[in-house]
């Protein structure tokens, strides 16, 4: 269903994927990539097309009336501001990981004030969860979004044709996740994420 939404969305507004690599890893991942506009969450569908995802973000993304749906059943909104339901939201992840799907999580806690394709420092809960779920990271570089949908919080907003480029990053695999700090890699893959922005 949601794949059909996606590609609807592509028909409708002529935005489609190009990946530099077709190639995802067979094994389970959790997914992280920069957050800039709607859209990232719509191609996401397409982008890792063969695989089982929900999606993990801030409850105030309910707020929003497009992509309200895609959360209120199926996916993990996180309450940062309530410990008692972020941890409960940790607990949904891991649960939802031992049942074989694979988590998307924008790691900036959603789309950074400033104007993209900078960066906001990432927050470490998708590396403690591949840690500690014995699960590999995929870090995505979405190149154009923020160009064809650019006012994300306006469902009014402008939006335009284009082609939503993707960079796939080599898969980081639990083991080496297993030999550096959390914050090594909450900066090192900021840094790789950014670089096909520059």
């Amino acid at each position: 269903m949601f794949l059909f939404w996606s590609y609807l969305l592509s028909i409708l507004f002529f935005i489609f994927v190009k990946k530099n690599s077709s190639k995802l890893p067979d094994k389970q991942v959790i997914v992280i990539a920069n957050h800039t506009s709607y859209l990232d969450i719509f191609m996401m569908y397409q982008i890792l097309r063969n695989k089982h995802i929900v999606f993990m973000g801030k409850s105030e993304i309910l707020n929003y009336p497009l992509i309200r749906t895609y959360f209120k059943h199926l996916h993990i909104p996180v309450n940062r501001s309530d410990k008692r339901q972020a941890a409960q939201s940790m607990l949904m992840a891991k649960r939802k990981l031992q049942e074989g799907w694979n988590i998307i999580i924008f790691p900036e806690g959603g789309i950074p004030d400033h104007i993209a394709p900078k960066m906001a420092n990432f927050k470490p809960g998708a590396f403690v969860m591949a840690q500690k779920n014995n699960v590999s990271i995929l870090a995505l570089t979405l190149q154009s979004h923020y160009k064809l949908l650019s006012e994300p919080q306006n469902i009014k907003g402008s939006a335009r044709p284009g082609i939503s480029k993707v960079f796939v990053h080599p898969e980081i695999s639990h083991e080496a996740l297993m030999q550096h700090e959390v914050e090594y890699w909450m900066d090192f893959t900021k840094k790789l994420i950014e670089e096909p922005l520059n």
